[in-house]
């Protein structure tokens, strides 16, 4: 709980100064080649009629005043392929008494992949830092301010690897990785350093009609709660090229965890078969079904474009744990949406990722929309996860829906997550169901002015205790570009959960916000 004094907020502003003035300085270099830095600095005043998201009766109201530096940097060479961002925002409040609120928060998400050897090095790395909720059954916040039910997740990778052609024969790839997932309830979500060894061989062009493939992964997990555990996993597989658009996939293998369970195998042969279908550039189709030592098991991925739209589907089942998820979070990207789109206009990428941050940045579209709450557990679990999206393009208006379904199983004990839940509810993670939409829209008013829209609604169920969130959040606004650099926006919006894990009362906030933001 962090409790914020306010009682000098202009020193306190001031304190942004520096930081504004070195992004600023920033902006008139760096610009050469394909290096594209954009500092921007923004001011938001904000105010809600229940800051810290209690329920109704404990809910206070008030002011916040955030202002804070923020910068993008994004490099595609042939070597260097680089997208980082960070912000920091530094929050004042009307009131120095409020409980349950942050007085600043840093976040930032950095990937980079590079070739430092033609064909044969390669170095690709990873970093974020974010808010993340700690349960799927307490108060999830609309705002960056509240400090209840969430938790600073902060993560990195460094991946170096190697790879070999022989000839058209073969492609023989030797990747290390290197990651480590921390919190700031480290006593209870444990933290975590992983070492994954992954080795992978596959046929050249010369094996045209019949093509094979191995894998070989393990992976050695070093916890702060959990201790230490291993996973390894082997693969072979098969394709047949039916014709140009038809293959069909056979793939057999072994799996083998190392985690305590009760009455559960942990290891186990693998198989699948399945098919790869691209009748077109536009439209494609990768679909399996077989079985692994947990079960019947199957996976899809399909795609499809048009000129004015973008579709994705996708459907995976496998065994994970919640600090994968925040390795690779599964989110619907507008940006590779807008991508697929934009293809046939745009066929080199560099042109196309351009103009994909130029569309979005007019749009107003966010850079994902929100999926699944990744609560906290130090366990493993069965994540079946199902996930659809599509962006719609139109003359003046802009529309990215998504829609999911998500069961989580917990497959090891619970001792593991003893320090994170109370006694009464440590089934609570036992075996969870998420269900659930979002929807972006944004109206062009004039050149310069766009009226946008937000909608999340979803349902988190615990089906060992009965528990039930039902999440909404919904947000209309106003955006103005004022000139070249300078964009303000004025929304509202309201939102409405579960108050907490002994409550069955809801909290609701209605807050109306004003932005202001300024990029060099």
């Amino acid at each position: 709980m962090t409790i914020t004094t306010a009682k000098r907020p202009a020193i306190a502003a001031l304190r942004l100064t520096p930081l504004a003035l070195a992004a600023m300085l920033l902006s008139n270099e760096c610009r050469a080649d394909d290096w594209r830095i954009a500092p921007t600095v923004t001011l938001r005043e904000t105010y809600s009629d229940n800051l810290n998201n209690q329920n109704d009766s404990l809910a206070r109201s008030g002011f916040v005043t955030d202002a804070g530096p923020a910068i993008s940097v994004r490099k595609d060479g042939r070597r260097l392929k680089l997208s980082a961002n960070a912000e920091y925002r530094r929050f004042v409040y009307q009131h120095d008494d409020i409980p349950n609120v942050h007085d600043s928060e840093t976040r930032y998400q950095a990937a980079m992949k590079s070739e430092l050897i033609d064909d044969f090095l390669f170095l690709d790395g990873g970093a974020s830092r974010s808010r993340q909720a700690a349960s799927a059954f307490g108060p999830v916040a609309a705002n960056s301010f509240s400090s209840l039910n969430n938790i600073d997740v902060r993560t990195w990778s460094v991946s170096p690897s190697l790879r070999h052609r022989f000839g058209s024969t073969a492609v023989v790839a030797a990747q290390f990785t290197r990651d480590s997932v921390r919190s700031d309830r480290g006593d209870a979500f444990g933290n975590t350093t992983g070492s994954t060894t992954a080795i992978n061989a596959m046929s050249g062009p010369s094996f045209r009609e019949l093509g094979w493939n191995l894998a070989y992964n393990r992976q050695e997990l070093s916890s702060t709660i959990g201790g230490d555990s291993r996973s390894q996993t082997g693969n072979t597989g098969l394709q047949w090229r039916l014709d140009p658009h038809l293959n069909l996939t056979a793939n057999a293998g072994y799996d083998k965890f190392e985690y305590a369970a009760f009455n559960q195998r942990t290891k186990g042969p693998s198989w699948s078969l399945g098919f790869m279908w691209a009748p077109s550039a536009r439209t494609s189709v990768n679909a399996t079904f077989g079985h692994r030592y947990f079960g019947k098991t199957g996976s899809l991925l399909a795609s499809h474009r048009t000129r004015h739209s973008s579709w994705s589907l996708s459907y995976s089942d496998a065994i994970t744990t919640t600090r994968a998820q925040f390795l690779l979070p599964a989110t619907v990207d507008t940006a590779s949406l807008i991508d697929s789109m934009l293809r046939t206009a745009y066929p080199d990428p560099a042109e196309r990722q351009q103009m994909v941050a130029a569309y979005m940045a007019a749009s107003g579209l966010p850079p994902s929309l929100p999926n699944t709450i990744n609560y906290l557990s130090n366990r493993y679990a069965r994540n079946k996860h199902l996930q659809a999206g599509a962006l719609f393009r139109g003359a003046r208006t802009d529309l990215a829906i998504s829609v999911f379904k998500d069961q989580r199983n917990a497959v090891s004990l619970q001792q593991s997550d003893s320090t994170l839940l109370p006694s009464q509810l440590s089934t609570l993670n036992d075996n969870t169901r998420q269900r659930g939409a979002s929807a972006n829209a944004s109206y062009k008013l004039s050149s310069s002015t766009r009226a946008q829209a937000s909608l999340y609604a979803a349902r988190i169920e615990s089906i060992d205790t009965g528990l039930i969130n039902n999440l909404r959040q919904l947000s209309l606004g106003l955006n103005r570009r004022f000139d070249a650099k300078t964009t303000g926006t004025l929304d509202v919006r309201h939102s409405t959960g579960r108050a907490g894990l002994f409550t069955s009362e809801k909290y609701h906030e209605n807050a109306l916000v004003a932005t202001l933001s300024v990029r060099y």
